[in-house]
């Protein structure tokens, strides 16, 4: 019960699959309330009341690309709760991904609102939450990312810089939030895991079994990345703030794997 008395919001919550919604699962159990939330087009797909369902927690639709939404979410959760204890932002969407467009030829239109999305929005929340004075001192504001901002990954398109900025944005907001409010402001990058998103990146079933033959530990679940978070949720973590943590088996600093090397040996010796 590490979050015993502690109030928040999830943001990302769409299904089973989801981290978010695997994370919504274990705050619960840790204690924790909260309000869902997603986008108006993600509810009516009408799985999070499920979610809602099981955890006791109340829905609420945020479209995170308008500034009046993310004003009347944090008014509400200020509102029914007083001041919040943690946030979890997962959120992501390319409609060039949705498109197939290749990135070298995107539609700037689209690549807009994937930033908007995917990373502006991160800011978004940070400053509403700030304006409002809606967190508590120590509290935590947490966002899900991707090492495909710090390395390439073709078929992860435009996402990759929406990551970067979004990184970016824990870092420079952490040191405001941290000196302001003492509030702490993190990334997990997590492995390629098999959720509604992910695995609509082409290539993704071949990436997910690469990092997992890379990786020492292997690829981490979406089980696991919520009980990191909830660790990053609680008072355990007080002194952290504005990292990059990777959540990944091993992956992000691993050159190549023995079980690698015998696949290439094998594809070399083929190709001879």
């Amino acid at each position: 019960m590490i979050l015993k008395g502690k109030k928040g919001i999830i943001f990302g919550a769409l299904d089973t699959k989801s981290i978010a919604w695997k994370v919504a699962e274990q705050a619960h159990a840790e204690g924790a309330e909260f309000i869902l939330t997603n986008a108006p087009i993600a509810l009516r797909m009408g799985a999070i009341n499920d979610l809602a369902a099981k955890t006791n927690s109340e829905v609420v639709g945020c479209d995170v690309s308008l500034n009046e939404d993310m004003d009347k979410l944090i008014d509400h959760a200020v509102n029914k709760y007083g001041k919040l204890d943690f946030v979890l932002h997962s959120i992501g969407m390319s409609l060039n991904v949705r498109k197939k467009n290749p990135y070298n030829d995107l539609n700037y239109e689209f690549m807009h609102k994937t930033f908007d999305i995917s990373a502006i929005s991160f800011h978004r929340l940070m400053q509403t939450l700030m304006k409002k004075d809606a967190m508590n001192e120590w509290g935590s504001i947490l966002a899900l990312t991707y090492i495909a901002a710090q390395r390439v990954f073709p078929d992860y398109n435009e996402m990759a810089e929406a990551k970067a900025l979004l990184e970016s944005f824990a870092r420079s907001f952490g040191y405001h939030y941290g000196k302001s409010k003492k509030v702490r402001v993190n990334t997990i990058s997590q492995s390629p895991t098999m959720t509604t998103a992910g695995s609509g990146v082409g290539g993704f079933d071949a990436f997910y079994a690469y990092a997992d033959k890379i990786s020492p530990l292997g690829n981490a679940s979406a089980e696991d990345c919520a009980k990191y978070c909830i660790s990053l949720f609680s008072d355990y973590t007080r002194y952290v703030t504005m990292q990059n943590l990777f959540h990944d088996g091993g992956f992000s600093f691993t050159g190549i794997s023995s079980e690698v090397m015998d696949l290439v040996g094998r594809a070399g010796e083929t190709s001879k």
